[in-house]
């Protein structure tokens, strides 16, 4: 059995003691040992970094369950026990997935678990259906978007349903990040026992940094005055990498401002995410003379958001993005997706632009109004930071999880205590 995760007056990731987070113990004052399972480990720090953080901070046992990769490291730093999944991968096949399956059940049984938090699509369904067959005590589901695009048929749509329906009745509890998800399940998951729970960001980390954007700026050869557009997300086509660069081409090619108003300033349009040539929707790279400058994966994003001028998001499915919730904290202007999981991060004309999914044109729309009117980047940018402020703590998220631990344990008489 791995060893337990060591915890510290201030636990790594920045969530220091007394910061009101519940301290759960068992029966007799015993640690509780709690997993959250992913797919892959990149969505453990990137995603659930300071959840893990402050799990740790109150205490618990921690462990993180998902494929192992590179960012294993960073989530041991966190006083996180990692368990690798090797035979875990995020494409559904039947062979695979049982292999994986098995392998996940014996974790399961080897840990002696508390709560099994899951997350993610496929681990959210194999982690429900085998946490309560190993017999783990709580299990509970974040859904971060059911994964429906639109106008997918009526064959995915059941699957998906199906499978969602399937695994909340066996979940202890079921969190949603958008309402419009709970709705969608209310039918087969009972009111009592889900909430919506939203999403969230460290507040602490991302601000707007003028210094970080001088030298982003510079690095990336943006002078003085000229405008930087700006994506985030892997390179996939449900994120809609090809609409963006529809987009950038027309813009890059026109020249803005009507008559005796000039071409305007130099635009410069970017995406940062990494590739992800195992998904079917994968988008390759454009060449050096294409509109779009890829950057690959980068690592200091609050740096990145605060280099830009505009910040695009034209995704045909979120859950709750993290990107945009991002973006906003850095008092970003935002063009998003009409979508669920979107609309949830502000309200159109007042803290961003909305544009339907899939249209171009309407994209390079709202973005060329944008280029146009500093005025509106800045109040859009204002708005979407005091949003920020008021709605996406990922802290808050953090301690409602551990609430909604609690609540089950009650419900189930298991005799915690905090």
């Amino acid at each position: 059995m791995p060893e337990p995760a060591t915890t510290t007056a201030r636990a790594p990731g920045g969530v220091p003691h007394g910061d009101g987070t519940r301290r759960l113990r068992g029966p007799g004052g015993r640690r509780l040992r709690v997993a959250h399972l992913t797919t892959v480990d990149m969505s453990l720090h990137l995603l659930l970094g300071t959840e893990l953080s402050v799990d740790v901070a109150s205490g618990l046992e921690v462990y993180g369950l998902s494929a192992p990769g590179r960012y294993v490291p960073l989530i041991e730093e966190r006083g996180v026990t990692h368990v690798p999944l090797r035979r875990l991968t995020r494409a559904w096949d039947p062979a695979a997935d049982a292999a994986a399956a098995a392998e996940l059940l014996a974790a399961l049984r080897r840990l002696r678990l508390d709560v099994l938090h899951t997350h993610n699509p496929k681990t959210g369904v194999l982690g429900r259906l085998l946490g309560r067959a190993a017999g783990v005590p709580v299990v509970v589901n974040t859904c971060h978007g059911l994964w429906l695009r639109p106008g997918d048929g009526a064959a995915r749509r059941g699957l998906v349903l199906g499978a969602e329906t399937l695994a909340g009745r066996v979940s202890h509890a079921e969190l949603y990040q958008n309402g419009a998800d709970r709705e969608r399940l209310a039918w087969a998951v009972p009111r009592a026992r889900s909430r919506v729970a939203g999403n969230g960001v460290d507040l602490d980390r991302f601000r707007p940094d003028p210094a970080a954007r001088r030298a982003v700026r510079a690095r990336l050869g943006v002078r003085d005055g000229e405008l930087l557009v700006g994506g985030v997300g892997r390179r996939v086509a449900e994120k809609g990498v090809p609409e963006y660069v529809a987009a950038a081409a027309r813009l890059a090619g026109d020249r803005r401002g009507g008559p005796g108003e000039g071409a305007g300033p130099a635009v410069h349009f970017v995406w940062a995410g990494p590739e992800d040539p195992d998904k079917p929707d994968a988008v390759p790279a454009a060449g050096a003379a294409g509109p779009v400058r890829w950057l690959g994966e980068w690592r200091d994003m609050p740096a990145f958001y605060s280099a830009l001028d505009v910040f695009v998001l034209p995704s045909h499915r979120e859950g709750f993005s993290r990107s945009a919730m991002e973006a906003a904290a850095c008092g970003l202007p935002m063009v998003l997706s009409d979508i669920r999981g979107c609309r949830e991060i502000g309200r159109h004309e007042r803290e961003l632009l909305l544009t339907p999914p899939g249209d171009a044109e309407r994209l390079a729309g709202a973005v060329d109004r944008l280029l146009r009117r500093p005025e509106l980047r800045a109040r859009l940018g204002r708005a979407a930071r005091e949003r920020a402020a008021r709605e996406f703590d990922q802290r808050r998220v953090a301690r409602l999880s551990l609430d909604t631990y609690a609540a089950v344990a009650r419900r189930r008489g298991l005799g915690w205590t905090g």
